[in-house]
């Protein structure tokens, strides 16, 4: 699962007001080849929350991303690699989302996230 993806989830537990983003919790992530697409990642740039995807990418040791950006830093082929690289070839493959208001765990297996609410929580 890229972290785009894992960043973009949030929680629907019933009563949950601040389910986002929800934090994770690696045990295994896998790099994967990826062309690196300029035009992809210059459309997508403005899309991305810059502080949960930091935030996201230290929380499994990729620590090569500014705290800060700026549309100019899109000139940069450096810089262009390291958000592709944390973008498009980091998967979580196994470990857990955990709700930041509720700490309710949502497991990752085979990179597949597992979403499915209790009764209870719908």
């Amino acid at each position: 699962m890229r972290l785009l993806t894992h960043n973009m989830l949030s929680s629907n537990i019933k009563g949950v007001t601040n389910g986002f983003p929800l934090r994770i919790e690696a045990e295994k992530v896998v790099e994967k080849e990826v062309d690196l697409n300029s035009d992809f990642l210059k459309s997508m740039f403005s899309k991305i929350d810059w502080k949960v995807l930091v935030e996201a990418t230290r929380s499994i040791g990729y620590t090569e991303l500014p705290n800060e950006v700026d549309p100019s830093m899109l000139d940069s082929d450096d810089f262009l690699r390291r958000f592709h690289h944390a973008l498009l070839q980091l998967h979580l493959e196994e470990g857990a989302l955990i709700c930041p208001e509720t700490g309710r765990r949502f497991p990752v297996t085979k990179g597949i996230p597992n979403m499915l609410l209790h009764e209870d929580e719908v």
